[in-house]
């Protein structure tokens, strides 16, 4: 069964010039973009899409982070596209990550670690539906 996950290259990825190689690894996955789009997002957008964190100690670092540069919104798909998305990553600490992951290759700190992936079914239609409307989804 083909399934739909949402990703981020996050602003860190983008500002070291690692997009293709992260799209190029995406596209070797053999996932589909079903979805593509580069943009800077605002605090209280960030705020809105991390909402299930406000209260947590790294919330306002993050929502600073994620609005501090352009990123790269994806909506991606395949059989099993969580699970191989969530293993093509990597570990969240990329220090813990396996050879080889997204994160291994281009991330710098839990914080800064170049990609995000939805961890769930129910996550993932919440993540597509905040940042892509469904006619652009066809």
């Amino acid at each position: 069964m083909r399934q739909r996950t949402f990703s981020i290259i996050k602003p860190d990825a983008v500002r070291n010039g690692a997009t293709g190689a992260i799209l190029a690894e995406i596209d070797k996955a053999a996932f589909r973009i079903v979805a593509i789009r580069k943009q800077t997002i605002s605090k209280p957008q960030a705020e809105g899409f991390y909402a299930v964190h406000q209260g947590k100690p790294f919330f306002d670092g993050l929502c600073d982070f994620m609005s501090s540069g352009p990123l790269v919104l994806m909506v991606l798909e395949k059989e099993n596209a969580i699970a191989d998305l969530r293993k093509l990553m990597g570990a969240t600490n990329p220090a813990n990550a396996e050879e080889g992951t997204i994160r291994k290759r281009f991330a710098a700190s839990i914080q800064e670690n170049a990609i995000h992936g939805s961890d769930g079914e129910d996550t993932a239609a919440f993540e597509i539906g905040y940042w892509f409307a469904g006619y652009e989804l066809i």
